[in-house]
């Protein structure tokens, strides 16, 4: 079945790779998932020799998937050409030894289509596909979007839920309706609502990947039923993130704990401004990126600054 996105009636299609397949490669994101940023030279242009470092840096850090082109990669400052480049680069130099998941979200259906079926040209493993900010949809527009994005590919997709960015959410009840789709299999979801995994998995009636876009809240959500993080802090610190996972895996509540309340000032520290400025100044704090970004959006704060540096010396990442 296709859905007509002007009339939102269903119609047959021919049967595509979705259904087991998808469900297989659900599976595949679990625990500690790292929201890339953009590294940029100092006049602005994407680097991508320290793009492919900072790569290599997650996967050994125990990083268990690779999100590039979200927000905390500035996708809302690239250009088509470079969005398309970020996620091929990025499928290159990880060499599936870490799943990737797209991101390729806008408010407009035709242009995230167009993002979908790009990322599947160039191997993406999945898609993460924010809800459409700015034009306000409805819950019919925001079914119809989905949908018509689901129809268009067959890679697996986790709707994103940011209402602090967004506006508008996905209502329980769509929630339910989309996850009928067979390629609609998750959600990465930022509300900090920690009964949403609960929710969720009541009304989507079938197994359903549910990764936390929160990090302050990881173990919670995961206590809720959560099967993981795509994290901020993950980008400065993914071997602690990646132990904290490890440990709720292996039943063992008391270390994940501790290694969150270690981690807890970073997460403060991440947020304090709007993402990506502290984590891209942290990572130059620790050599591995320049600061820079693109307006609007500024470099921190210097109380911002000095936040994320307690934070790195917390953590004995920092002298």
């Amino acid at each position: 079945m296709v859905l007509d996105a002007l009339t939102g009636e269903r119609k047959e299609m021919p049967q595509t790779q979705a259904g087991a397949e998808t469900m297989a490669d659900m599976t595949r994101f679990r625990g500690s998932l790292t929201a890339l940023v953009t590294p940029m030279s100092a006049d602005g242009q994407i680097d991508y020799d320290v793009a492919a470092k900072l790569i290599e840096r997650q996967i050994n850090g125990g990083t268990t998937g690779l999100i590039p082109a979200g927000t905390t990669g500035e996708s809302p400052t690239l250009t088509h050409q470079e969005h398309g480049r970020v996620i091929e680069h990025c499928v290159e130099v990880s060499a599936g030894r870490v799943p990737v998941m797209a991101g390729a979200g806008s408010n407009s259906t035709v242009e995230a289509v167009g993002m979908a079926k790009h990322a599947h040209t160039v191997g993406a493993d999945a898609l993460l596909v924010v809800v459409p900010y700015y034009n306000k949809p409805t819950q019919e527009g925001l079914y119809r979007h989905f949908m018509t994005i689901a129809d268009a590919t067959p890679l697996p997709i986790w709707l994103y839920c940011i209402p602090g960015r967004s506006v508008v959410d996905v209502a329980p009840a769509t929630m339910q309706r989309l996850a009928a789709h067979a390629n609609i299999v998750g959600t990465k979801d930022a509300t900090a609502d920690l009964a949403r995994p609960i929710v969720m998995r009541r009304v989507t009636g079938k197994p359903f990947n549910q990764l936390s876009g929160d990090d302050n809240t990881v173990l919670s959500f995961l206590g809720a039923g959560g099967d993981g993080c795509i994290g901020v802090t993950s980008n400065v610190a993914p071997h602690f993130c990646a132990q904290m996972h490890t440990a709720w895996q292996e039943g063992r509540l008391q270390d994940a704990i501790a290694i969150q309340d270690r981690l807890s000032p970073l997460h403060d520290a991440m947020f304090r401004e709007s993402n990506p400025g502290p984590v891209k100044y942290a990572l130059s704090r620790l050599g591995l990126c320049t600061p820079t970004l693109r307006l609007p959006l500024a470099e921190p704060l210097e109380a911002t600054k000095q936040m994320v540096d307690a934070a790195l010396r917390s953590l004995e990442l920092l002298d």
